[in-house]
């Protein structure tokens, strides 16, 4: 957690960020991962596009349906 302190003399800019000291013991509340590394491979898989295919297909399809249940009920 990084906590910044703002000088009085200049609005909405800070001068110092101070990090407080690690505990040694953790409650179990937050875990801190070292390792930042961003995977080689990013973008959608074969799964994720068939399910949003799967899904815009149900929409679509059940549009038509609703709206005219809400014209009859209407």
């Amino acid at each position: 957690m990084v906590k910044c302190e703002r000088n009085r003399d200049r609005d909405f800019k800070t001068d110092r960020v101070s990090i407080p000291p690690r505990k040694t013991k953790n409650a179990g509340a937050f875990v801190e991962i070292e390792n930042h590394t961003i995977p080689e491979q990013q973008g959608f898989t074969t799964e994720d596009i068939l399910w949003a295919v799967g899904i815009w297909s149900v929409i679509l399809t059940l549009s038509p349906v609703v709206v005219f249940y809400v014209l009859m009920v209407a």
